[in-house]
């Protein structure tokens, strides 16, 4: 048994929920609608990227470093993020990413700097422009992220303060965990947008990048059959509107959830008044469900136990249980029925493929942070990542 705490993440099983999104999304006639990944959701998938994906949504200089480091093709990558600054773009473009996003005025001002900057000398003054580069403008959707159709409006009527920049179409994400409802409402959007977009300035996208945000049943046991429902339902009207508009389609979270497991270790085992508690070596530090409300909601668990130890014949008992931390917010799941677990019990808590291991607080208190494993019937368990000793981060001025 591996040292917990740690992670697996299954890349088989990342390619077979791209190939069924990819099924559902393929439209009549062969046309095809393109598949990006916000990595965003897991960068350590992009270890072995599936056929069938055809971008990758990269948003911070951090994860753009990853993809260079990778060798991600750079023609596949989205270079998106709501702050950027002159030297993110620089990286980017002379890393080669095929599109950039603008989510204002002044990233496309930079980006359109940028480029012009690496002309040759003289050619500026000439009115030439060698190559410029491909952007898609972001749409808000009421939030931080993105612009006004008002700051698009301009951008595109504009052209010559932008001489860096070519403009292919528009971006929209309004946020995860979407209904159908939802889902339709945000297209309605996006059309009213582009109907305007051509009646007052003649533009047609080239792309139309959107974000369904899928709901993923963290706490469902009939999950694989929800979120096929949601995903064939979404992809009836997302093959739709790809009729009349070049429509891509980026997930994060709906693509990778279900690629990942948690393992942590039992350590301590204890009553207190009517409560069993289970004290484990992980925590809310390294897993995190979304939709988790005051650790009352139960995802997927299994037990392993060292090997010729037998499970006892005693009745299911109920735990409370709680990571290393020590802080009271420390509860994996409030009450759950077990089998009687015993000290150095291995529970795994499956669909944790998204997020959960960049976005938990693996900093608080100086755990160590969990190691990362992926796993394929090819290739069996690689290790991605040793675990680290949270310590010589949070150490300051010296090294342990």
């Amino acid at each position: 048994m591996r040292q917990t705490p740690y992670y697996v993440f299954d890349t088989d099983e990342f390619a077979k929920r791209a190939a069924m999104i990819r099924a559902a999304l393929d439209c009549k006639g062969g046309r095809r609608i393109p598949l990006c990944f916000s990595i965003k959701a897991n960068p350590f998938l992009l270890h072995r990227l599936p056929e069938g994906l055809d971008h990758v949504e990269v948003c911070s200089p951090g994860e753009l470093e990853i993809c260079i480091a990778l060798g991600v093709k750079p023609e596949s990558i989205i270079y998106s993020g709501v702050m950027k600054e002159k030297c993110d773009i620089e990286r980017a473009v002379s890393y080669g990413a095929g599109i950039l996003t603008c989510e204002s005025i002044r990233h496309a001002a930079l980006i359109s700097e940028v480029m012009l900057e690496r002309m040759p000398e003289g050619a500026h003054e000439a009115g030439l422009v060698e190559k410029k580069v491909q952007v898609i403008l972001r749409l808000t959707s009421g939030n931080q992220f993105g612009m006004s159709l008002e700051d698009i409006e301009y951008i595109i009527s504009h052209p010559d303060e932008f001489k860096g920049i070519m403009v292919i179409g528009i971006h929209y994400y309004s946020g995860t965990q979407k209904s159908l409802r939802k889902i339709n409402k945000d297209l309605q959007k996006i059309k009213s947008a582009l109907t305007g977009l051509k009646e007052k300035y003649g533009f047609e996208p080239q792309l139309v990048e959107y974000g369904p945000g899928l709901c993923v049943e963290y706490f469902e046991e009939d999950w694989q059959e929800r979120e096929k429902q949601a995903l064939d339902e979404a992809a009836e009207v997302l093959r739709e509107f790809a009729v009349e508009y070049p429509l891509g389609i980026e997930m994060g979270r709906f693509l990778a959830a279900s690629c990942g497991k948690y393992y942590t270790q039992v350590k301590d085992l204890k009553s207190t008044g009517d409560a069993n508690y289970a004290i484990l070596d992980g925590g809310i530090h390294h897993l995190n469900y979304f939709g988790q409300r005051m650790a009352m909601q139960v995802p997927p668990i299994s037990i392993y136990r060292a090997a010729g130890v037998e499970f006892t014949e005693l009745p299911d008992t109920d735990y409370t249980l709680c990571g290393s931390l020590c802080t009271v917010a420390d509860v994996l799941v409030r009450e759950v029925k077990l089998k009687k677990l015993e000290l150095g019990d291995v529970l795994e808590f499956g669909h944790c493929g998204a997020y959960s291991v960049t976005e938990a607080p693996a900093l608080f208190l100086s755990r160590q942070l969990p190691a990362i494993y992926a796993y394929s019937k090819e290739y069996g368990y690689e290790c991605l990542r040793e675990h680290i000793p949270a310590a010589e981060i949070n150490l300051a001025g010296k090294k342990l």
